[in-house]
């Protein structure tokens, strides 16, 4: 799915004010951290990732194959932080950044 101009405005007004809640550290993508993103998303939607790796190339890289392998849209990148979204249709109101957010 790819996100319009106006929904990306909206989720990085929304993503600004989040910290992050899955942490990516030099092991690169394991299946702790797939299934903990994959457990934000179905409660939050909208998530903050942060990659604690130092090559460029290669943090990028494991932002773009986390959005694939978790079929999410990757928002924004800002140095070591991804703002990923994946939409909920039965997303919990209380747990959901856009429903929590919404204006």
């Amino acid at each position: 799915m790819s996100l319009t101009q106006d929904q990306k405005k909206r989720f990085k007004q929304i993503g600004h004010h989040l910290k992050p809640v899955v942490m990516v550290a030099g092991n690169g993508l394991t299946e702790g951290v797939v299934a903990e993103t994959e457990r934000a998303l179905v409660d939050h939607e909208l998530i903050k990732v942060r990659f604690s790796i130092t090559e460029r190339e290669l943090r990028l890289e494991l932002m773009h194959e986390l959005c694939k392998q978790t079929r999410a849209d990757l928002v924004q990148i800002i140095g070591k932080l991804a703002l990923i979204y994946r939409a909920n249709p039965k997303a919990n109101p209380k747990l959901s950044n856009l429903k929590r957010y919404a204006e």
